[in-house]
């Protein structure tokens, strides 16, 4: 029975990015570990402002502030936020301009972390930058800033953090759709697909999507890399049940439905574990890919430690989400340099 593909073409939508991302065998690494086959999705390789998974959520919510005749975005992240990059290079590519709202979120001072990776793509991107401490409200202050525009005759949209509105998680309903088309395309069946939940919206818009198409949503297992675990939990199933509700107002989402788990955050958000660095160690030097270290870097590390457990077995096979970030490689330098290859 063919699942029933949820319609997208009656949202806002401003294409953003190259078409479907490629999915992709590791067959060292998956060698290397000895339990299931592991795969990647490469939501890393769009070319627009270095790559990555928020351009899905940026084609609808770049679409929702076009439709509103926005000229200016405003969003908000932490001082590397891979959003706020991509947010800027977004808003270059349409000719909006753009304010960021930087969180000092991850308690890193040193040169690299402050002024190089993401916040040097943000500059050459023109974007404004908001410099403001970890403990002020990064949404209010972009609403404030918002108004001051406003009152100047700007035309402005606020953006949240991560792009995880109801109109961003709908970049990983149709994500949930091209996987469903790929696998059955190539003859692939994935027992499980893990995602590094950060602000929510990537599981969100999957879980959404697989509901939407009647598919079971055990197998969509997210690492929090952001928020506690309980907190993560309750953000992921509402924007869950937000954005089935644009989708289908007749679907429910049961508690049971988001599958989430907290072993990988180690001392907060951005804080580099010893379980992510061998996480990049082991895909570069086998696989000669990149992870990052806030990101798929610790949800990596999650997918490895269920492979060691023996959850994912030998005769499985896994889906990674592999969703880009490269640029904050080069702002954790002190924090990476020292790794052991792991290759031949």
């Amino acid at each position: 029975m063919v699942p029933l593909r949820p319609d997208l073409s009656r949202f806002a939508r401003t294409p953003l990015r190259g078409g479907p991302s490629p999915i992709q065998h590791l067959p060292r690494l998956s060698q290397k570990l000895g339990g299931a086959d592991i795969f990647v999705k490469r939501e890393d390789l769009d070319g627009l402002g270095g790559g990555g998974s928020k351009l899905r959520k940026l084609e609808f919510l770049i679409g929702e502030a076009e439709a509103r005749g926005a000229d200016t975005i405003i969003t908000v992240g932490g001082r590397q936020s891979n959003h706020a990059r991509l947010t800027a290079a977004a808003a270059a590519r349409v000719g909006m301009k753009c304010e960021l709202v930087l969180s000092r979120l991850v308690p890193i001072e040193d040169d690299d972390y402050v002024n190089n990776g993401n916040v040097l793509l943000d500059q050459l991107f023109g974007a404004r930058i908001h410099d403001i401490p970890g403990n002020v409200n990064a949404l209010e202050f972009a609403e404030n800033r918002a108004a001051i525009l406003r009152s100047e005759g700007r035309n402005v949209y606020v953006c949240p953090l991560g792009g995880s509105s109801p109109a961003g998680c709908l970049g990983y309903v149709d994500c949930a759709v091209e996987i469903v088309d790929q696998t059955e395309a190539q003859g692939l069946d994935f027992e499980h697909v893990v995602v590094a939940n950060g602000s929510g919206g990537m599981q969100a818009g999957l879980l959404a999507g697989s509901i939407v198409m009647g598919r079971p949503t055990a197998a969509i297992i997210g690492f929090t890399v952001l928020a506690e675990l309980e907190k993560a939990r309750t953000t992921t199933l509402e924007k869950t049940r937000q954005t089935v509700a644009l989708l289908d107002p007749t679907l429910t989402v049961p508690d049971e439905a988001i599958t989430l788990y907290g072993d990988q955050l180690g001392s907060g958000y951005g804080i580099p574990t010893e379980a992510m660095r061998e996480a990049l160690g082991l895909t570069a030097s086998l696989e000669g890919l990149l992870l990052d270290p806030v990101y798929s870097g610790k949800a990596f590390a999650g997918l490895i430690k269920e492979i060691r457990n023996g959850r994912f077995r030998r005769g499985q096979s896994v889906l990674f989400l592999m969703t880009g970030g490269l640029p904050s490689l080069f702002a954790y330098r002190g924090s990476l340099e020292h790794l052991t290859p792991s290759g031949p």
